[in-house]
């Protein structure tokens, strides 16, 4: 057998291995943003969930459709609600991380494109520990406070 054939039988029994209900360390609900104009920013919001019995920390996001993509938190300045980047957003177990309006969330900033209500954009969000999940984000209408009816984001893993 050569040695590409071993390494591909090696991972096949890791993946038969593996249990058949194994749940993944990161669960995403409900992923969604509000729709927005090229040029402008918009805001993705979403519950996420750690299944481990670790605490593990939301470290980063990408997209394509924004060229900077910032984790962001609102907090009273005096009488004034302002925004303000975080390093990392903690998500420990049985405690799920809320990111929504008026709280955390993820900033997506100087858009390539505009975002149009009833679409789709893919958001990956880096953990400290679970690695990479990619999210599908269901853009809601420019005013939206919520997720809405017509489509939830989905997940999956890299």
């Amino acid at each position: 057998m050569t040695t590409r054939r071993i390494v591909i039988a090696a991972g096949f029994a890791a993946i038969v291995a593996a249990p058949a209900n194994a749940q993944a360390p990161i669960s995403v609900q409900e992923p969604w943003a509000r729709a927005a104009l090229q040029g402008r920013t918009s805001a993705a919001y979403m519950t996420i969930e750690n299944t481990t019995a670790a605490l593990d920390r939301l470290v980063s996001a990408t997209s394509p459709v924004a060229r900077v993509v910032e984790l962001h938190t609102h907090m009273m300045d005096g009488a004034v609600m302002r925004m303000r980047p975080v390093s990392a957003i903690e998500v420990n177990p049985g405690e799920p991380a809320v990111l929504r309006p008026g709280g955390l969330h993820i900033m997506l900033i100087d858009l390539a494109r505009p975002l149009r209500a009833g679409e789709t954009i893919p958001l990956t969000l880096r953990f400290e520990k679970a690695g990479e999940v990619t999210v599908n984000v269901a853009v809601q209408a420019a005013g939206a406070s919520g997720p809405g009816q017509h489509g939830h984001g989905t997940q999956h893993r890299h």
